[in-house]
């Protein structure tokens, strides 16, 4: 896999860390000029992926969260974060609509289903007491620059 751009970062799984992991996408998104619905639906992704590694994962407990950001060749973004928390027993059921291991914190259980409404493909990798990865792609589409690489 061609890689054309590349940002980590890793910081501890605190709440006021999601919108940070927002400013971040957002910022290195702009050379690929995506249009705003295609920013808006990407923010919303990472911004669920990190919600549910500090929620779900850590549960409450000291922990990191890290975020990989790529920009591959036909202006494919790659998004990947992961943790090292509790894991997911049960990945499958963990995916269904409406399932939340948090129904006291009022989780509405619907992180999975939107990540993968806005992008193009997702996957789930976790090991109970290891922690989860989330990997997810999307193409953009919108305002292309005609350069074929992005």
């Amino acid at each position: 896999m061609k890689i054309l751009n590349e940002f980590r970062c890793s910081f501890p799984a605190d709440s006021a860390n999601e919108g940070l992991a927002r400013a971040t996408l957002s910022a290195f998104l702009i050379p690929a000029d995506p249009t705003a619905q295609e920013l808006a639906d990407l923010r919303t992704v990472i911004s669920e992926a990190v919600t549910n590694a500090i929620v779900h994962g850590y549960r409450g407990r000291e922990g990191v969260v890290s975020v990989c950001l790529r920009m591959l060749p036909d202006r494919v973004v790659y998004l990947r974060v992961s943790d090292k928390g509790c894991g997911i027993p049960d990945v499958s059921k963990a995916m269904e609509p409406l399932y939340t291991t948090a129904p006291e914190e009022d989780r509405a259980g619907l992180g999975f289903a939107i990540m993968q409404t806005f992008t193009d493909s997702l996957q789930v990798r976790s090991i109970p007491d290891h922690g989860t990865t989330l990997t997810m792609r999307r193409k953009l589409r919108g305002h292309d620059s005609g350069n074929a690489d992005g």
